[in-house]
C-alpha cells in the first residue's frame, strides 16, 4: 500500500467531469447489522478525456485497502471525505479496484426490530450516498451500477435494477443486481428486511413488485390499491414509456420522508401501510404517484444543480396530482390546487426566496412548482404541452437538464411568452391569483368554494341560510368543509343548525371537520356528536373519543369501556390515546401499573419513532412519569429520524425547568448508554 502525504490542488466536480467520465460500477458489498458496519470489494471503470493527475471519488470516513488502477498499486489519499487517486492519467480506458469499510454515519441506516431482527435500508438525496458507498455526491456523474450483497438467507435483500442471481452458501444469499442504463448517486439504494412481495405487470408489461412485512398483509390492498393503475396512467399520460426494467414499491421502518424515488425501486415511510379505514385518512396514492414520476423526472432526466430542482419535484407533483384526478375526479384536482394556491399566496408575505433558487423552500419547489406547470399546460394546451414533455424527456434521456433546456423544447410547440412566464413563476415569488383564480374556476367546485371564502366577514345570520343550502346539496366534499371551518369560531347556538347538516352529510371529511371545530360540546348536541365515534376514520375517532371524555367527566368510563379495543393506524394511535385517558380516569382501571407499563412500552425502542413519541406526548402530558420514561425520551435524543430526536431535545429542556426533574435526569444518567450519556449531559449544560 502507498500512501502519499502531499497537498494537491483541488477542484470540483464540475471541473472532473470535464476530465473523467466514469462509465460504471460494480461491487461486492457485504453489511454486518451488530457493528452497523459496510465493506465491499469495489470495481470502477472510467475513461480519461484529458490528461488529468488526481481522481477523485467522495467517501466519508471510510478506510480503504489494496487500491489498484489498471490492476497496479495505486497512489492514493484518504481525506476523510475523498479518496483521491494520484497519478499521471492519459486519455483512455482505465479501471479503478478497492476495497473499503466504513459505519456509516448517515444515509444507511439499520433499524432494529423485535426478536433481533433489522431492517437495514438507504436514503441518499439530501444526505448523500457517500456515506456508506464510495460514490459521486455531484448529480452530473451518471453511471451503471450493478452491486452483489451478501447477507442472512432468512432476509429478502433490494437493490436498483433487475436480479440476475441469487445464491445461497453457508447460511447466506449471495443477490447480484444489475442496472443497465446510467443513473446519478444519490438514486442508489438497499433494503434489506422481512418481507412478503406480490408480483404484477403492467399493461406494457413492466414487472411491478409490491412488497409488506409479513404482519401487513391484510393490508395490502388499501396500501397499494391504485399503485398499479398509477403506473399505466402515467405511462399514459407522460407519453414515454417507463425507463427502466422492473417497478418496487417497499415500505420500511422510521424512514426519513414520505418516500423516495430510487431507481427502479420506491422506499416510502411505514404510516401508509394501512388497513380500510386507514385509507380515508392517510393513504399511499399521493405518495405513490409522485415517487414513481419521479422516476421519468429526477432519474431519467437530473435536474443539473438545486436551483433547477424545480424540474423534478414541481413536475413530480403536478403528475402526482393529474393522476389523482385520474383516480379521484376533477374537483379533486382543482381543490387541491386552490389548497395549494392559499398555501402558496399566504407564504408569499414572507417568503422571498423564488423557484429558481437553490434556498427556495420545499413549498416553493414542490407548489409552485406544479402550480406552474399547470398554467404551462393550460396555456399552450394538451396536445402541445404532451408533446414538449415527451420530446424533452427523449433528448435529454439519462442526462442532465435545466430549467432552458425544457423551454427549448416548449418553444418549439408554442410561441407562448416564455420570459414573462419566468419571471412571474419562476422568478418572483408573489403568487399571481387573479390568473390562478380564472383558471381554478372553470370547475364548479371552485367557483362555490370561492363564493363561501367570499363570506368570511359576513355575519353568520346573512349567510346561515346559503351555508345550510350548501351542506345540503351534492356540492364537492371540501366546499362543506369549508362551511364547517368558517363557522368554526361562532357561538354554537348560532351554529347549531349547520353542524347538524353538516353531520347529516354523512361524509367522513365534512364530518371530521365538525369534530375538529367543536372542542366544547354542549349537552343538547351530544348524542348527535357521539355518533363520530362510529366513522370509519380513526383521525375523527381519535378527536371525537378525546374531546367527549373531556367534556363529559360522567361518562368517561362509559366511553372507554366502548372503545377499549381500539388500536387505530399502525403507529397505534388510538390505544395510546385510551391507555392515557384510562389512566387519567378516576377509578376506572383496577390494575393502572399494567396501562401504565403498556403505554411506557410504546414509548420504548421496540416501536417505531411516530409511535414511541405518540406514546412519550401522552404520557409527559398526563404526568405519568417515572425513570424508564425519562430514560425513553433520552433515547429519542439519539435517533436517526431528525423530527424525533428534535421533540426528544426540546421536551427535556421543558422538563429541566423543573428541579425535580432535572434530578431524576441526573439520577439515570449513569444507567444510559455513551450516546445517550453525551446527548443528556449536553443539555443538563446548557
Amino acid at each position: 500500500m502507498k500512501y502519499i502525504l502531499l497537498f494537491f490542488t483541488t477542484f470540483g466536480f464540475a471541473q472532473q467531469i470535464q476530465f473523467v467520465d466514469f462509465k460504471s460500477v460494480s461491487a461486492q458489498l457485504k453489511l454486518n447489522a451488530n457493528e452497523r458496519s459496510v465493506s465491499g470489494f469495489v470495481n470502477y471503470h472510467f475513461e480519461v478525456l484529458k490528461p488529468i493527475d488526481t481522481i477523485k471519488i467522495d467517501a466519508k470516513n471510510m478506510e480503504f485497502s489494496k487500491v489498484a488502477i489498471n490492476h497496479k498499486e495505486a497512489v492514493f489519499i484518504n481525506t476523510g471525505k475523498q479518496l483521491q487517486i494520484v497519478d499521471h492519467f492519459k486519455e483512455g480506458e482505465n479501471q479503478l479496484t478497492f476495497e473499503y469499510t466504513v459505519k456509516p454515519k448517515q444515509a444507511l441506516y439499520f433499524v432494529d426490530i423485535e426478536n433481533a431482527e433489522v431492517q437495514i435500508w438507504t436514503q441518499g438525496q439530501g444526505r448523500y450516498t457517500s456515506n456508506w458507498f464510495p460514490s459521486f455526491d455531484d448529480v452530473n456523474e451518471k453511471m451503471i451500477f450493478n452491486l452483489r450483497i451478501t447477507y442472512d438467507k432468512n432476509y429478502q435483500v433490494i437493490s436498483n435494477g433487475i436480479l440476475k442471481e441469487k445464491e445461497e452458501e453457508n447460511n447466506q444469499f449471495y443477490w447480484q443486481y444489475q442496472m443497465e442504463k446510467p443513473m446519478s448517486s444519490y438514486l442508489l439504494m438497499l433494503a434489506i428486511g422481512k418481507f412478503d412481495k406480490k408480483e404484477f405487470r403492467s399493461k406494457s408489461k413492466i414487472p411491478l413488485e409490491y412488497y409488506l412485512e409479513p404482519e401487513d398483509a391484510d393490508r395490502f390492498e388499501p396500501t397499494y390499491r391504485y399503485s398499479k393503475r398509477i403506473f399505466d396512467f402515467l405511462e399514459k399520460e407522460i407519453g414515454v414509456r417507463y425507463p427502466w426494467k422492473i417497478n418496487r414499491q417497499i415500505p420500511v421502518r422510521d424512514f426519513l420522508y414520505a418516500g423516495m424515488e430510487n431507481t427502479t425501486t420506491t422506499l416510502f415511510a411505514t404510516r401508509y401501510v394501512v388497513d380500510s379505514i386507514g385509507f380515508e385518512d392517510r393513504n399511499y396514492t399521493n405518495v405513490d404517484a409522485h415517487e414513481l414520476a419521479h422516476h421519468w423526472f429526477g432519474d431519467l432526466i437530473t435536474a443539473e444543480s438545486s436551483t433547477h430542482h424545480w424540474l423534478q419535484e414541481g413536475f413530480a407533483t403536478y403528475y402526482a396530482l393529474l393522476a389523482e384526478k385520474e383516480i379521484y375526479g376533477e374537483d379533486y384536482f382543482y381543490s387541491k390546487l386552490y389548497d395549494t394556491a392559499q398555501q402558496l399566496k399566504f407564504a408569499s408575505r414572507t417568503d422571498s426566496i423564488p423557484v429558481l433558487n437553490p434556498k427556495a423552500s420545499s413549498l416553493t419547489f414542490y407548489e409552485k412548482g406544479a402550480w406552474a406547470l399547470f398554467i404551462l399546460h393550460e396555456s399552450i394546451g394538451d396536445k402541445a404541452f404532451k408533446k414538449a414533455i415527451k420530446s424533452y424527456l427523449k433528448k435529454y434521456a439519462y442526462q442532465t437538464v435545466n430549467t432552458q433546456d425544457f423551454f427549448n423544447e416548449i418553444k418549439k410547440v408554442s410561441d407562448f411568452d416564455l420570459d414573462k412566464f419566468q419571471k412571474t413563476w419562476l422568478e418572483i415569488t408573489a403568487f399571481d391569483t387573479p390568473t390562478a383564480n380564472a383558471l381554478l374556476s372553470k370547475n364548479k367546485a371552485i367557483q362555490e368554494r370561492l363564493e363561501v371564502d367570499k363570506l368570511k366577514k359576513t355575519p353568520l345570520a346573512e349567510k346561515q341560510d346559503y351555508f345550510l343550502k350548501v351542506l345540503n346539496s351534492d356540492a364537492y366534499q371540501a366546499v362543506k368543509v369549508s362551511v364547517v371551518d368558517q363557522v368554526g369560531t361562532e357561538k354554537y347556538e348560532a351554529k347549531k343548525a349547520l353542524l347538524r347538516a353538516a353531520l347529516q352529510t354523512n361524509n367522513i371529511k365534512v364530518r371530521q371537520a365538525v369534530a375538529e371545530n367543536l372542542p366544547k360540546i354542549p349537552e343538547d348536541f351530544r348524542l348527535e356528536y357521539e355518533t363520530l365515534l362510529e366513522d370509519k376514520s380513526y383521525q375523527t375517532q381519535e378527536i371525537a373519543l378525546y374531546f367527549l371524555w373531556k367534556n363529559f367527566p360522567e361518562l368517561r368510563a362509559a366511553y372507554l369501556d366502548k372503545t377499549k379495543t381500539w388500536i387505530g393506524f399502525n403507529d397505534y394511535n388510538l390505544r395510546t390515546l385510551w391507555l392515557s385517558l384510562a389512566l387519567s380516569t378516576e377509578n376506572y382501571s383496577n390494575d393502572p401499573e399494567v396501562l401504565i407499563s403498556e403505554l411506557i412500552a410504546f414509548s420504548s425502542v421496540k416501536y417505531e419513532a411516530t409511535t414511541r413519541q405518540n406514546a412519550l406526548e401522552k404520557l409527559i402530558a398526563f404526568k405519568i412519569i417515572n425513570d424508564q420514561v425519562l430514560s425513553n425520551l433520552v433515547g429519542a435524543t439519539t435517533h436517526h429520524m431528525w423530527q424525533f430526536s428534535k421533540f426528544g431535545r426540546e421536551t427535556i429542556r421543558l422538563l429541566l425547568k423543573n428541579s425535580e426533574m432535572r434530578a431524576s435526569f441526573e439520577r439515570i444518567l449513569p444507567n444510559l448508554n455513551p450516546d445517550e450519556q453525551f446527548q443528556l449531559n449536553r443539555l443538563l449544560k446548557e
